[in-house]
């Protein structure tokens, strides 16, 4: 079974997370399941979006390898995998895994280099993995996630905010990490009009513009109240938008 990689990132406030749980929400109305969904970044929010808490996180794990707090006859390798399986939280045709901080100062080479082959044997048993990554792109750096299949590139409706989008682009273009296709998308925008007026910059990027996402109020409810956005009504805005997006990307 090849495993489908999708991936999204983009800087702070720009819906990353909010695209990321709508894509989770489209594969598992589409029966793409299970799905495992991966939150790569440092100030992770895709659990409480999802509504699957964690109790665990990945740099914990590493952590615990570096000061050596090993149970006995217990390698750092077997340690990894158990403790990995172990942060898994389970749910309902979705597994959750989050990455946490970046490790502090020390050495992780033997971790990092175990930790990629156990989350390689993690995905693999997943029909589709679902990436939610920082704006540094970091744990791709470091090739813990493998190739991506379609890479969704988030911004919202700014100047700033694209040419930002832009630097992101470089960043993938330039990593190891190979990426099947790359699509911006523009989120938060008063109308159509302000979208257009972004042309010259979105030209610059050179990224494909696959759609936008409408400023919506019922998404700026659900993340003030804290209820996860998996339960957004059928007819937000923000997710009609998003599943017109996603059935062009044809994931």
């Amino acid at each position: 079974m090849k495993t489908l990689r999708l991936a999204v990132a983009g800087k702070g406030g720009t819906g990353k997370t909010t695209f990321a749980t709508f894509m989770v929400r489209y594969l598992l109305e589409k029966g793409k399941t299970p799905v495992l969904a991966v939150d790569a970044d440092p100030n992770a929010n895709l659990s409480e979006a999802l509504g699957m808490p964690a109790n665990q996180t990945i740099a914990q794990v590493m952590e615990m390898t570096k000061e050596g707090d090993l149970p006995a006859g217990m390698s750092k390798a077997d340690f990894i995998r158990y403790r990995v399986a172990a942060s898994l939280v389970e749910g309902r045709d979705v597994d959750l895994l989050v990455m946490g901080n970046p490790e502090g100062p020390g050495c992780y080479c033997f971790p990092n280099d175990v930790l990629k082959g156990v989350l390689g044997q993690v995905v693999a048993n997943y029909p589709v993995l679902v990436m939610d990554n920082e704006a540094g792109l970091e744990h791709l750096s470091r090739r813990i996630a493998q190739d991506i299949d379609v890479f969704f590139i988030m911004s919202d409706a700014t100047a700033r905010g694209i040419r930002s989008a832009g630097r992101a682009k470089h960043i993938i273009d330039s990593l190891a990490t190979k990426v099947g296709r790359t699509y911006l998308v523009v989120t938060r925008v008063p109308d159509e009009g302000a979208l257009r007026a972004l042309d010259p910059e979105i030209a610059k990027t050179g990224l494909e513009l696959i759609g936008w996402i409408p400023q919506d109020e019922v998404i700026v409810e659900y993340d003030v109240m804290g209820k996860p956005l998996l339960e957004v009504p059928a007819d937000s805005a923000a997710w009609t938008a998003a599943v017109e997006i996603l059935e062009k990307s044809n994931i």
